[in-house]
């Protein structure tokens, strides 16, 4: 009842191979493989923008405490 040994695997494979064809499943695995690769490639492109985003942004301006002192004292 257990998992399956190396044997059922290959059995399973050349049934596989022999109802879709050697042929296919090339194209499949190279439409698979294209499909990672892109996918990939937008993961990493969607990374590269955030930071450049985040330096066109203007941080808030915020006084210093000295310039806070000075206007108290121009009050």
């Amino acid at each position: 009842m257990g998992g399956f040994s190396i044997w059922h695997w290959i059995v399973v494979l050349v049934i596989v191979a022999l109802v879709f064809g050697t042929k296919k499943l090339r194209n499949i695995g190279g439409d698979l493989g294209s499909a990672i690769k892109s996918f990939r490639k937008g993961l990493n492109d969607g990374e590269e923008d955030k930071p450049s985003e985040q330096l066109k942004a203007d941080p808030p301006a915020v006084a210093s405490q000295s310039e806070r002192d000075k206007d108290r004292v121009g009050q």
